[in-house]
């Protein structure tokens, strides 16, 4: 793989893993029309992935490092006979509902080498249809009414409303983000609390599913090379941040609108050119550096 590949994937994922736009499926799509697909492909999209939690973790580091210690806290009120779930503090009860919707994703992860099948195969058909679902659940997210809660106000069934739809988000081209974005709006969060729950949400999954592919890929890095992989990390690092300060800004300005419209016209797209490389027996490969 060449350095010039290795940064136009690392900025792909860096913007697609935090905009509601499917970062997985973005990077499906790279890999599909550049002939860069296979293990060695998901190798390297995992060091991606590992590039945008640091990300992640220094945009949030404040609110990660006071969740840290309240579970610390927590596991020492457990070992000493303190803990009670009635009486947990409004910081605690939102570690409760991190909890809750990680283990969401438990089920899921019988299908996870079905879904990354999907990603492996020489079809995008299921990258379109993916993109549409994204599309209408970010419709649908758009014109939920809003709402006023805080982290501290979720309940359960909240929170394991969030993880089921982060779990769903485990196809190509379905947004994590968006998903999980999406579920904090019905649930009634206000958009700058589903932002963040959505984000934070997001770190022992990415950091879960890239150690297992790094860990059950090892020695798959040299068919990108060292260099190319560091330089992967890095650039997606930093663009990832860049990123996440362009989704709050959006937030707020009330223009959630413009993501479902794109990935409703990309879906359609992908679905078009899907059944055309149907018909024509092979890929389309545009021939982008290896």
């Amino acid at each position: 793989m060449s350095i010039l590949s290795s940064i136009l994937q690392a900025i792909v994922q860096g913007v697609t893993e935090f905009l509601p736009i499917s970062s997985s499926g973005h990077l499906s799509l790279y890999q599909h029309f550049s002939g860069n697909s296979g293990e060695g492909a998901l190798m390297f999209s995992a060091i991606l992935h590992l590039g945008t939690l640091v990300a992640v973790c220094a945009v949030f580091y404040k609110q990660i490092f006071e969740l840290i210690l309240e579970f610390i806290d927590m596991i020492k009120d457990i070992f000493t006979r303190k803990f009670s779930i009635k009486d947990a503090s409004p910081k605690r009860r939102v570690v409760f509902m991190y909890i809750i919707s990680t283990a969401m994703l438990i089920p899921f992860f019988i299908f996870k080498g079905i879904f990354e099948g999907f990603s492996e195969d020489s079809s995008i058909l299921m990258e379109g249809i993916c993109f549409l679902y994204t599309a209408a659940i970010l419709f649908m997210a758009d014109r939920t009414a809003k709402g006023s809660k805080r982290h501290t106000d979720l309940k359960y069934k909240d929170a394991a409303t969030i993880g089921f739809f982060q779990g769903v988000a485990l196809l190509p081209g379905v947004s994590r983000s968006g998903s999980t974005i999406s579920a904090g709006l019905f649930c009634g969060l206000t958009r700058e609390a589903a932002v963040s729950y959505s984000f934070i949400l997001g770190i022992p999954a990415i950091l879960g599913g890239c150690l297992v592919e790094v860990v059950g890929g090892i020695g798959e890095e040299a068919k990108a090379g060292v260099l190319p992989c560091i330089i992967g990390f890095v650039v997606a690092a930093v663009v990832g941040i860049l990123s996440i300060k362009l989704v709050q800004m959006i937030m707020k300005s009330d223009k959630f609108k413009i993501f479902w419209i794109y990935t409703a016209v990309l879906g359609v797209v992908v679905i078009i050119i899907a059944i055309i490389e149907l018909i024509m027996g092979h890929p389309i490969v545009i021939g982008a550096a290896q």
